[in-house]
């Protein structure tokens, strides 16, 4: 074996064992949602093209619960952190909405998610997976949070827990879109100070359209219910 082609093989054997020493980590970089600290905690916009999120890649979110392709509904779900607030912003195409006939912004909407919502799931215990935080908006900029343990007998489901989040929402009927986005604080999902290199676990999801309802997540949760913890991917706050 030539010189050069001696090369090019241990490159390559070297290429694969730091796939396995490192857990698998080309897997591992699809089930990380990036958190971009901001310079500052900004208003909400709803807006992509707003300067604090256009440089901001996001996850898609774009399958069923069963990890095949939902088509129409590719959803990008972008973040981004400061000490105090974690923001996240949906871009939801849709094909038909189905809303709430009589929507209220100045109050949380009991059972949001029997009509369109995007949604996130949001744990930092790392010991009982199955605590975590739930958050919702609409199109109409109507919202939902509820702090969830499903290692509780019966599991609970608590609508009266209140994060004290905001939401923002908006419809573009000609590019038949909506942007939904949430400031979320940071003390309402995790007790550790927030800083570069912190990890959580989350999971994002929308509901949309009249029945047949289409059910998209980012990572596939291989079941009826979007409330399957084994299933979150992490999210990480970078600088």
């Amino acid at each position: 074996m030539n010189t050069t082609l001696r090369r090019g093989v241990l490159t390559g054997l070297a290429g694969i064992w730091t796939c396995v020493a490192g857990g698998g980590a080309m897997a591992d970089d699809a089930r990380v949602f990036v958190s971009r600290r901001a310079p500052a905690d900004f208003a909400l916009t709803a807006d992509p093209a707003a300067p604090h999120w256009k440089d901001v890649a996001p996850v898609i979110a774009e399958k069923d619960r069963q990890g095949q392709a939902v088509a129409g509904h590719r959803t990008e779900v972008r973040s981004r952190w400061t000490p105090g607030n974690l923001y996240l912003l949906y871009t939801s195409p849709y094909e038909q909405l189905n809303l709430h006939p009589n929507p209220a912004t100045d109050t949380e909407t009991n059972k949001l998610w029997e009509w369109d919502v995007a949604e996130a799931f949001i744990g930092s215990d790392f010991t009982n997976i199955k605590k975590y935080k739930e958050f919702q908006v609409s199109p109409q900029g109507e919202w939902v949070d509820l702090a969830i343990d499903l290692s509780a007998q019966p599991p609970s489901f608590d609508p009266t827990w209140n994060s004290g989040f905001e939401v923002k929402a908006r419809v573009d009927p000609a590019k038949k879109v909506w942007y939904g986005e949430m400031r979320i604080p940071m003390k309402t999902i995790d007790t550790r100070p927030a800083q570069a290199g912190r990890e959580m676990r989350i999971n994002v999801y929308r509901i949309q359209g009249p029945a047949p309802r289409r059910h998209v997540n980012w990572q596939p949760v291989m079941k009826e219910s979007f409330h399957t913890p084994e299933a979150f991917g992490t999210l990480r706050l970078q600088d």
